[in-house]
């Protein structure tokens, strides 16, 4: 089969796919410049608050926030782009060319599904190379109050851990890797599900593959007896990393980097599914993309001097505003365990595309 003859003429989908992109991309730009503007109309003052802070200040701010701005925004530029696109090809009886030429529907959208497909690689490499980075480097800069961001030693407090089948509290872990030290320690040791003893030891460091403990004593819950260990060994197969990841921000993170803490989690027994979703999700968000042309095209098609195009568009709007909320809720949902993840990230995406065919159906007909 060829592919191409799905298309419309070379000419004609170059012509779709630039008026497509630069409309897109002009929405984009007037968008970030208007958010930007009144986000910064809010933070700047805190930032000139600080002592020493300046023009170079705000222009990192910018640096670090745009991206931000860029990647919520960057969908829903897409579909008002969409819409414009069509609507003017529309207005100007270029769809009823097309139509007439016996193209159908699906071969209109076509170099518009394949733009938007574009538009979701480079979203999702944007994303993934640059504002997780500057979400990251952001969050520091504003837990400190935009002072001096200080280094970041690894220092976590409160830590759990599974390791086979105990767990192991630690109040303090400092430092990273195998200069790591752990203050504070509590080893629930169980067999059958049950807890059989309690290890406590006041400080441990890295010995090999586990981690070994001065000091320590066992309360044995059978007997009721506390036998003194001195030096031991605790935590065989527990990694340094398993203790610093107490705090893993989904959107700080890569796909591949947030791919590798969920396997660590799910070592150190901690529960993923939150994460998960949000893994799911830094694929279906860019996706999103794709599935923008599809909603938008119910101001493609119908008579424009019937004077319902604006109706048109306004449905078209309506359809994309309804996907961004369902994609909010679901991930919600999923956030608290009531979605599965893999359904939190997709379910709003598979559905929309399902509501947009049939529109686009009903529409042709």
């Amino acid at each position: 089969m060829n592919l191409s003859a799905f298309f419309p003429s070379r000419t004609i989908s170059l012509y779709m796919v630039k008026m497509f992109l630069v409309r897109t991309f002009a929405v984009l730009g007037a968008l970030v410049l208007v958010l930007q503007a009144l986000d910064l109309l809010g933070e700047s003052n805190k930032i000139l608050a600080i002592d020493g802070n300046g023009d170079a200040e705000i222009w990192r701010y910018i640096g670090l926030r745009a991206p931000q701005i860029i990647s919520t925004f960057l969908p829903f530029s897409v579909l008002l782009g969409t819409i414009v696109t069509l609507s003017q090809l529309n207005q100007n009886s270029e769809i009823i060319s097309l139509k007439a030429s016996g193209l159908s529907a699906h071969q209109v959208l076509a170099p518009l599904v394949i733009a938007g497909f574009g538009v979701a690689l480079l979203s999702f490499s944007f994303n993934d190379r640059i504002v997780s980075r500057g979400t990251t480097a952001l969050a520091k800069w504003k837990a400190a109050e935009y002072h001096p961001v200080p280094a970041d030693l690894g220092d976590r407090s409160n830590v759990w851990v599974r390791g086979g089948d105990h767990l192991i509290e630690v109040d303090q872990i400092r430092g990273r890797g195998d200069a790591a030290t752990l203050q504070g320690i509590t080893v629930y040791e169980r067999h059958n599900n049950s807890v059989s003893s309690i290890l406590t030891a006041p400080a441990g460091r890295r010995d090999g593959d586990g981690w070994r403990v001065d000091s320590a004593t066992r309360f044995d819950v059978a007997s009721g007896k506390l036998i003194t260990l001195g030096a031991t060994r605790i935590g065989e197969g527990v990694r340094p990393d398993q203790f610093t990841l107490s705090h893993v921000d989904a959107d700080g993170m890569s796909f591949g980097a947030l791919s590798q803490a969920i396997d660590d989690l799910k070592e150190a027994g901690r529960p993923t599914k939150a994460l998960e979703g949000s893994l799911w999700h830094k694929l279906a968000g860019p996706l999103s993309s794709v599935l923008m042309p599809l909603l938008g095209a119910v101001a493609a098609f119908g008579l424009a001097r019937s004077g319902k195009l604006f109706i048109r568009a306004v449905i078209g709007m309506a359809l994309g505003f309804l996907y961004f909320v369902a994609d909010n809720f679901a991930l919600a949902m999923g956030n608290l365990g009531a979605y599965p993840p893999f359904l939190a990230a997709w379910a709003p995406f598979l559905l929309f595309l399902a509501i947009g065919e049939a529109v686009l159906l009903r529409t042709e007909e």
